[in-house]
């Protein structure tokens, strides 16, 4: 496809990530923009471990630029950007030696010892855990640190205009806070030249002209005077916000749902220093297994390297795009469904027109170039293959695949080899320990006897669809409530677990005559949980 063409798709495409990208258009339709570029930009507050929900923001705003190339030729940049000036409020549950924070509360993040004891400061060692996650999917970025930014004097010109408009900015942020919190508030929080502390006090004094405020030092009350420059200051974080798009110039910039009212006084703060916000958007959070939403100091989410031991990284790239407003359980649980969903969108991207590959996830997920890719085993039934076998290893996994798929091996399907190992994976740490088998009532026993007896007569290459139907009618000849309550005793008494693939599915993949054999162990009372 031409650039023409994707241009003339782009322009009426309905996927999220087009939408997004025709605001920021709408932003320059009066010419280009002055600083040559459009710039995106992504915020990670790096006070707690990584968590999933934050590189998400990367990876949908790398979709809403990748879009944004289709409508445009302006240049664009994405800026990964880091508030690790931030100080030190509380120490984090899911930390090493955590008592070993407590002394430095309140310094820049960096400035407090990494507890991991592999970088110079805490922020170092959660910016590095942020680049490598970034590095890993490919995204094309640029690392911003606010201590760098602040010390190195980047962001001098807009700390001055905030302290020409500071009386502007009071009376924005004010009427939002309580009567105690308000009495002292001040946009600047100096950073306290005896100790490194970032301060939370009254600013008594502000010198427009020399730029730098006044305080009373908390333990000595002797007045100081820092410059609002220089990394000496940092802006409270609405404010902060605010001074950071007009600094660096920012077009979009994403964020979760519960930032709504502090979008909206960045922006007026944005417009109290004469340049318009950025173009935002507010998606729904993450939830964990619990329903409650994640929180990186409590550690209550999935890490990456948990979803990437148990599934390819264009899986979670998936679960990134569906449904951003939505708000989405992010847990062990939800990962086999976006692996097979990823399948199922990259299949049909192979036979589908241009205008609805343009639609299509995987679109967005590779840049309008997704790799031929396809597996001829879904990772559901590749995980209840390993439940069955008890795979400890992918070779015990291919002994069945290469049966099921004459000439397949882990040379001529490698990505179906990936999969293999993740539900290997998968299967070890979070399927062994839940799963429970049960004993069958004198009915499901019946049931279970007459399936017994009727796969033992089906011919070897059976196909799955065949299968399915047989199982079917032997469902239907017991007194079930219903097929499904059929199926479920299947998975609890056969697989130790209350869900599973499409039945004829597995039976063709683990084959038939060993199905035959599980039942009749299951039957006789063996234990299921070894070979």
């Amino acid at each position: 496809m031409t650039v023409v063409d994707d241009r003339a798709l782009a322009k009426h495409a309905r996927a999220w990530p087009f939408e997004e990208a025709r605001r920021v258009l709408a932003r320059y339709e009066s010419g280009p923009p002055a600083k040559g570029h459009v710039l995106f930009e992504t915020g990670y507050g790096p006070s707690g471990l990584p968590h999933i929900g934050t590189f998400g923001e990367v990876a949908r705003t790398t979709m809403v630029r990748q879009a944004f190339r289709r409508l445009s030729d302006t240049p664009t940049r994405l800026i990964a950007f880091s508030d690790d000036m931030d100080g030190l409020r509380k120490v984090p549950d899911n930390v090493p030696n955590p008592e070993k924070l407590r002394e430095h509360l309140g310094l820049p993040l960096t400035s407090v010892p990494d507890p991991f004891g592999s970088n110079e400061s805490f922020g170092a060692a959660n910016n590095s855990r942020l680049r490598a996650f970034l590095d890993s999917f490919g995204f094309e970025y640029e690392f911003r640190s606010a201590t760098e930014c602040y010390r190195s004097g980047q962001f001098d010109e807009t700390l001055r205009k905030v302290l020409v408009h500071y009386d502007e900015v009071i009376n924005v942020i004010l009427p939002t806070l309580g009567p105690e919190r308000r009495a002292t508030y001040s946009p600047f929080l100096p950073v306290s030249p005896r100790n490194g502390k970032v301060l939370q006090v009254p600013i008594v004094a502000r010198d427009i002209d020399a730029g730098t405020v006044s305080y009373r030092d908390p333990n000595t009350d002797r007045l100081t005077e820092v410059p609002v420059t220089g990394g000496r200051c940092k802006l409270q974080w609405k404010c902060d916000w605010a001074m950071r798009w007009v600094a660096l110039g920012v077009d979009y910039e994403m964020s979760g749902k519960d930032l709504i009212d502090s979008v909206k006084l960045s922006s007026q703060i944005c417009r109290i220093l004469g340049v318009a916000p950025p173009e935002g958007f507010n998606y729904e959070l993450f939830l964990d297994e619990k329903g409650q939403k994640i929180s990186k100091s409590r550690g209550n989410g999935l890490a990456v390297e948990e979803w990437l031991r148990y599934a390819p990284p264009e899986s979670l790239a998936l679960y990134m795009y569906q449904s951003p407003r939505k708000a989405k359980r992010l847990f062990f649980d939800v990962i086999p469904r976006a692996v097979d969903d990823y399948l199922t969108f990259i299949e049909k991207y192979q036979g589908e027109e241009p205008e609805k590959r343009i639609e299509n996830p995987v679109w967005h997920l590779h840049d309008g170039h997704p790799p031929s890719v396809s597996s001829p085993v879904s990772f559901g039934l590749l995980l209840n293959l390993a439940s069955v076998a008890h795979a400890e290893d992918k070779d015990a996994m291919w002994g069945f695949i290469s049966r099921y798929v004459p000439g397949a091996s882990s040379k001529t399907e490698p990505f179906l080899d990936r999969l293999v190992g993740h539900a290997v994976a998968y299967y070890k740490d979070q399927i062994r320990p839940a799963k429970r088998y049960r004993k069958p009532s004198e009915m499901e026993r019946a049931a279970l006897d007459d399936l017994a007896k009727t796969l033992a007569t089906v011919s070897v290459g059976t196909d799955a669809e065949a299968l399915q139907n047989q199982i079917y009618e032997v469902g239907k000849r017991h007194a079930f409530a219903d097929l499904r309550a059929f199926f479920q005793a299947l998975y609890e008494i056969l697989l130790g677990q209350s869900q599973g693939p499409r039945f004829g599915g597995f039976v063709a993949l683990y084959g038939v005559r060993e199905t035959v054999a599980l039942i009749r162990r299951a039957l006789a009372g063996e234990d299921l949980t070894r070979d």
